[in-house]
């Protein structure tokens, strides 16, 4: 029995929905994001979003759950967003950028210059005596984890001394070095 799959989905006001023809469409105040789908009914009615699968065959279980958290990740990006942030730690790391190009300078003899999907905002935040932070907003979820990793991907956080791209608040395994 699938505990997410059965929960309905609240669709707040100011956000439309349509169903045709196996694709959901969903509309907000931050943009519109549509998904196909299949082995699952979804229906909508009275401000709710319910999935419903036709049997208990294993291929349908996995699907209902999965379907309902990418419907619930849709209907909560175009009501409220999503937002990730980045750290730079490390002497010399910096961030900036140029509309939606992201130009990181992360101790390699060149900078990379990443060009980020319209979609996604972008906002560099620099502060003397902190470490630059890298300021994701979008409506779709999947896409600003996937920047995100794509930018954490360039350096990630090493374990001795914590250099690198991180999420902020993410907790880093550190390792003793040498001992003397």
């Amino acid at each position: 029995m699938s505990r997410i799959g059965n929960n309905p989905i609240p669709v707040p006001s100011g956000v439309t929905v349509s169903i045709e023809n196996n694709v959901l469409t969903v509309k907000g105040k931050l943009g519109e994001l549509s998904q196909a789908y299949e082995h699952v009914e979804v229906t909508f009615e009275e401000n709710e979003l319910r999935v419903a699968r036709p049997s208990d065959s294993k291929l349908h279980r996995t699907m209902h759950g999965l379907y309902r958290s990418l419907v619930n990740n849709m209907v909560k990006g175009v009501s409220e967003g999503f937002t990730k942030e980045l750290e730079l730690v490390g002497v010399g790391y910096r961030a900036s950028n140029q509309g939606q190009k992201l130009d990181l300078s992360l101790g390699f003899s060149h900078n990379i210059v990443l060009n980020v999907a319209p979609e996604v905002s972008l906002e560099t935040i620099s502060e003397k005596g902190k470490n630059p932070i890298i300021k994701l907003v979008s409506h779709d979820k999947q896409l600003v984890g996937q920047v995100a990793a794509k930018i954490r991907s360039f350096r990630k956080p090493e374990p001795y001394k914590g250099k690198g791209v991180k999420f902020v608040g993410e907790q880093l395994r550190r390792k003793a070095g040498k001992s003397a």
